[in-house]
């Protein structure tokens, strides 16, 4: 697997103002998040990120709402996300708004975030998806130096796969936005042509059980099972 670790520092805004067509991404996934928010149960709902602290939550059930990056005018608490001044398992849902695209070692955030969620917890992710028009920017040395084309992005299956990993069981997952500089995402493209979408959203949950069947915990049958097993083959194969 390739590497997602990076050794410069990318900067991040503090904004979706900052960012060229930002709001047109903000209120993409404002609404998107619409028929999920009232899904979410709990006591405490995590924003990471600057750009996470601006997507208006209100339909969100969860009342107690902490918005947390490491600087930031609108922020209410300054930490680092790699390390949350949280609990293991305190917080119910975790948003993630285009944060991987501005972070050094994403595999770390998710880990951190996997610690403080509780099992069964949401967590949201938005990024930028590097197989749209957005992305193709990127291949363009004249706009490498500019906003959102600092940004890394990642496809969305290598976000599934660290997800994954973490044993998250994926509820949505979408892609949208084809045009970035039209406000609805551009009519009929965003409506026929999702995979080109500029912004990615993926909605998962923590499982504490594995989610795929494991035969190795099969190998070892437990002495009754054994018996009930054997009563049965000598019920269908009498002597």
């Amino acid at each position: 697997m390739k590497p997602a670790q990076l050794c410069l520092k990318i900067h991040a805004p503090e904004s979706w103002s900052e960012l060229p067509w930002g709001e047109y991404y903000r209120s993409a996934i404002e609404q998107k998040m619409q028929p999920w928010w009232p899904k979410f149960f709990g006591f405490h709902l995590l924003k990471i990120g600057n750009l996470s602290t601006e997507i208006t939550s209100d339909q969100c059930t969860i009342t107690h709402q902490v918005s947390i990056a490491e600087q930031g005018r609108a922020v209410q608490i300054l930490a680092s996300p790699y390390q949350l001044p949280f609990a293991e398992k305190s917080v119910d849902a975790i948003l993630l708004a285009h944060t991987l695209n501005y972070c050094i070692d994403p595999h770390s955030i998710l880990r951190e975030l996997d610690r403080v969620l509780v099992d069964d917890g949401w967590l949201v992710i938005s990024h930028f998806n590097p197989l749209s028009l957005l992305g193709m920017g990127k291949l363009l040395p004249i706009l490498r130096q500019r906003q959102p084309y600092t940004s890394r992005m990642f496809t969305q299956m290598r976000v599934l796969d660290w997800l994954g990993l973490l044993n998250y069981q994926v509820m949505h997952q979408s892609r949208f936005h084809v045009l970035p500089w039209h406000k609805q995402g551009g009519g009929f493209v965003n409506t026929h042509l999702p995979a080109l979408g500029c912004v990615s959203l993926i909605i998962a949950r923590k499982r504490r059980l594995p989610l795929t069947f494991n035969p190795m915990k099969f190998a070892t049958a437990k002495p009754w099972f054994n018996r009930a097993l054997g009563a049965t083959k000598s019920y269908r194969n009498p002597p």
